[in-house]
């Protein structure tokens, strides 16, 4: 084998991917066609979501000084992300472009292959392999084998329509402009705001650059090859706003729709999908980047465990499992929030009533919470207690080996068993995991009022309650077993 995985695109998702993997002892080449990395920059800022997997592995301090804030929106309605109690602000305006630059540093640090100028021509999907061909930078095609392909590769995923899966959804409807400018002074309009003739986002960035979002309704969707021109955003943005931004230095510009689709199966054989390859909408609330970041941290344990051996292969069904309905939810959002903004004066009584809604704290936590990525609760085997399936919240500790905190004890991307109770008992019956699994044992420096005692904790990699004592149906040795493959033989 060439290698144990290979990831197709350099992006957010496949160099996120490529660290989860690494960290877990596999050897990863990511092919991306692009020689350079293009510093444009998509994405926008990170969801409270993802700033707690960021903090998990150590990667919020590598973004130096990151501004955040509980304000957003749902469809340009605004919401206070301050109810959901607890959870990290979402950071507002870090590029795209420096979020890729953080995570191939990483992803380089811990030993992942990155070859720029590698292009997927083609796959055969065999039984206990896949075999690639690649274009090199020097435009010669060479065969390349590995034992898992996952494709991180976009919206336009080669690796998807290589491998043959189903991509249902809807086409666009639109067009709309992105743009990052230099030398405009507009009035920042985050949230956004809506004109007869469509719609406009103004958001200043580091730099003296201003990104720029326009919508003017009834622009069909053009089949382009190339980027749109700043003029097409010039004329747009004045038959909109009837502002005139003709005077400004356009950085980069890019044009994109409303298509909505999402592939019917995560994984075929040994080919698995990953991000935008997976799942394509309307980049409402910048949740395409962040639930991309997501689908990787979910799959990148999964998948070295089966590759290491330690695990078989139908942990990596618990990946679709876990991550279709994300996407699913996902999907429904951005077109009820597109419908919100982009659509003219015949949903005005819709907005009127959701705004009323809004101001009741139970509906501003639903919404929230549904675009931050913080209600995802996955089945981890049934049980009564609050955090099954849950992200672990981020705990202060204390015990033998000092202060700590729950989110810390995740650096090395490994199972954590939390013994809250100093028990000699639950720690024997998991020491035939401890080459996967950590056991640390500590109490909670302030324990919080009125939760359910809780004596013992069983976090996942990627942060999620597996099992809880009291409160879980599940013994823990099975569900050690579940996640984390058998125990090793005894000495």
């Amino acid at each position: 084998m060439d290698a144990d995985v290979t990831i197709v695109g350099a992006g957010p998702a496949g160099l996120m991917l490529a660290g989860e993997l690494r960290l877990a002892g596999v050897d990863v080449v990511v092919l991306e066609k692009l020689p350079d990395r293009t510093g444009e920059s998509r994405g926008l800022g990170f969801t409270a979501r993802t700033m707690e997997v960021f903090d998990q592995r150590g990667l919020l301090s590598r973004f130096g000084e990151v501004e955040t804030s509980n304000v957003g929106h749902f469809g340009g309605l605004p919401v206070d992300f301050g109810v959901l109690a607890g959870a990290h602000q979402a950071a507002k305006s870090v590029p795209q472009s420096a979020t890729e630059a953080v995570l191939e540093a990483w992803a380089g640090e811990l030993g992942a292959d990155l070859r720029r100028g590698h292009e997927l021509l083609s796959l055969d999907d065999g039984d206990d392999h896949v075999t690639l061909r690649v274009k090199t930078p020097e435009d010669t095609p060479r065969s390349l084998t590995t034992r898992y392909l996952v494709g991180c590769d976009g919206g336009r995923s080669t690796v998807r329509k290589a491998a043959g899966f189903d991509f249902p959804g809807s086409p666009a409807t639109l067009e709309m402009f992105l743009a990052d400018v230099k030398g405009l002074d507009l009035e920042p309009r985050m949230i956004g705001r809506s004109y007869e003739a469509g719609m406009v986002m103004v958001g200043p960035l580091p730099g003296g650059v201003t990104r720029l979002i326009l919508c003017e309704r009834g622009t069909p969707p053009q089949r382009r090859t190339d980027s749109p021109s700043y003029e097409e955003v010039v004329a747009g943005w004045k038959r909109v706003t009837g502002q005139d931004i003709s005077h400004g230095e356009p950085v980069w510009v890019s044009s994109f729709g409303d298509a909505t689709r999402q592939v019917t199966e995560y994984r075929r054989g040994r080919v698995l999908l990953a991000g935008d390859a997976a799942h394509i909408h309307l980049p409402a609330g910048g949740q395409g980047m962040n639930v991309s970041i997501q689908d990787a941290v979910n799959l990148g344990w999964k998948l070295a465990a089966v590759v290491r051996g330690r695990a078989k292969e139908r942990l990596l069904d618990t990946y679709h499992g876990e991550r279709h309905p994300v996407g699913e939810r996902l999907l429904m959002n951005t077109r009820a929030q597109g419908l919100l903004f982009l659509s003219g004066a015949e949903v005005q009584p819709l907005r009127d009533v959701l705004s009323e809604l809004i101001r009741y704290p139970d509906v501003s936590r639903h919404l929230a919470a549904m675009v931050s990525g913080l209600e995802i609760r996955y089945d981890v085997g049934g049980g009564s207690h609050p955090l099954l399936g849950r992200r672990m919240p981020d705990l202060p500790l204390s015990g033998p080996r000092g202060d700590t905190r729950s989110t810390a004890l995740l650096r090395r991307g490994r199972g954590v068993l939390l013994d809250l109770e100093d028990n000699a008992h639950l720690r024997r019956r998991a020491a035939g995991w401890d080459d996967r699994v950590d056991v640390v044992t500590a109490a909670p420096r302030q324990p919080a009022a009125g939760a359910p005692r809780t004596s013992a904790v069983l976090l996942r990699p990627d942060g999620h309650v597996a099992w809880v004592a009291p409160g879980s149906h599940q013994d823990l040795p099975t569900s050690l077993a579940r996640w984390f493959g058998p125990a090793r033989a005894a000495a």
